[in-house]
């Protein structure tokens, strides 16, 4: 059941160089970001609102029936963008736990999403993620699949002591692929946002590292999948094939 307590936010920005007007892109008769905020909806885990910079993209999804919000051109990241949208549609702080969803995940399971919510399940936790086994040998090399440094704290679960592109650990051992879709407590996502950016942020260009550097606890719910993310012509041909075949 959705709850007052937890709301969902997916930003999404027009603008992609890869991608033209990725958020609009039509899958199976419905714009991706509507099939997005769709999979939220349907894991019932609360409120659900887009934040956009787009009025094109704010009519697509008034016209779908879901909460949506303008928010401005200037954000550097997705979690700048939903901080704002945040302060806009939950002034009062109602909702103490925020999920960052991207807007670029249509296939995602609704599962996936209430996976996200487990580690926060102990107090001590900031931030939760998720992420997967890499069995593919390509990926473990790859420097666009990020992948978590962590201590195993369960049979499901990893504290993260880092976030990196290179091939980490070393030595025997499985190595983990990153999902990042975030679940913040509300205090956190605040603090966060107010911090500067960070040298190994900088550096690796992964802005979950700021929050590790400046001590911020995540911890990370391993799952089954990877979600397919639409980057590219290829891929959202691949999410058209998946959501056509479920009708």
């Amino acid at each position: 059941m959705a709850t007052s307590d937890t709301i969902i936010l997916i930003p999404a920005r027009l603008a992609s160089t890869r991608l033209p007007g990725k958020p609009l892109a039509d899958i199976a008769g419905k714009p991706m970001i509507v099939h997005v905020a769709d999979r939220a909806s349907e894991s019932g885990m609360g409120r659900v609102v887009v934040a956009v910079d787009d009025r094109s993209v704010f009519e697509a999804v008034e016209k779908a029936g879901y909460e949506v919000v303008m928010t401005g051109h200037h954000h550097q990241s997705g979690s700048d963008r939903i901080f704002e949208a945040l302060k806009k549609v939950d002034p009062n702080g109602e909702a103490r736990l925020v999920v960052n969803v991207q807007g670029d995940l249509p296939t995602l399971d609704p599962a996936t999403i209430q996976a996200s919510l487990r580690p926060l399940e102990n107090p001590a936790v900031d931030i939760a993620t998720l992420t997967v086994e890499i069995t593919d040998e390509y990926e473990k090399t790859a420097s666009q699949v990020v992948k978590v440094v962590g201590a195993p704290i369960g049979a499901t679960r990893l504290r993260a002591l880092y976030f990196t592109r290179a091939t980490a650990p070393w030595g025997e051992g499985p190595l983990y692929h990153h999902i990042g879709l975030y679940t913040y407590r509300r205090a956190a996502l605040e603090r966060f946002v107010s911090l500067p950016r960070s040298f190994l942020e900088e550096r690796e260009k992964l802005e979950q590292l700021r929050a590790l550097e400046h001590g911020m606890r995540i911890d990370v719910e391993i799952v089954k999948t990877v979600p397919l993310g639409v980057d590219t012509p290829e891929d959202l041909e691949k999410a058209r094939r998946v959501l056509e075949a479920k009708g």
